[in-house]
């Protein structure tokens, strides 16, 4: 399976389930668009429906759903920045539970769009540290 070779090292560190749903979506996306970006991008949007980034690696979300404004939108619009696989759509309870979890500092005087903010950059620096 081409997904199976692709499978990004996140996704990897991932359940099966969240593996399972990235190369499904992006084997059809390759059947139709091609192997590229926009397969990739396809598959990460379906990922995004049912998983967040939770530091270097993909956890189910308590709700189906689009996790940003540009997931929402759909394709064929003017791509924006997405929440780089946090789900910005959750509650800030939520959001402060995984920068609870990812040991955010200054957590507690954070508003839902800092949390955002702050999660994605730790879940960034997860991601580099499991890569070496």
């Amino acid at each position: 399976m081409p997904g199976r070779e692709a499978l990004p090292s996140t996704l990897k560190r991932s359940s099966k389930k969240a593996q399972d749903t990235w190369v499904k979506t992006h084997d059809s996306a390759v059947e139709t668009y091609g192997e590229g970006r926009r397969a990739h991008q396809t598959a990460y949007a379906s990922l995004k429906h049912s998983f967040e980034k939770v530091g270097d690696h993909w956890e189910e979300k308590g709700s189906k759903g689009p996790s940003d404004k540009q997931a929402a939108r759909g394709a064929g619009r003017k791509p924006t920045k997405t929440a780089g696989g946090v789900d910005a759509s959750a509650s800030k309870q939520h959001l402060y539970d995984v920068a609870k979890q990812l040991d955010i500092k200054g957590r507690s005087s954070m508003n839902k769009n800092e949390l955002v903010k702050a999660i994605q950059k730790a879940n960034n620096r997860e991601t580099a540290k499991a890569r070496r």
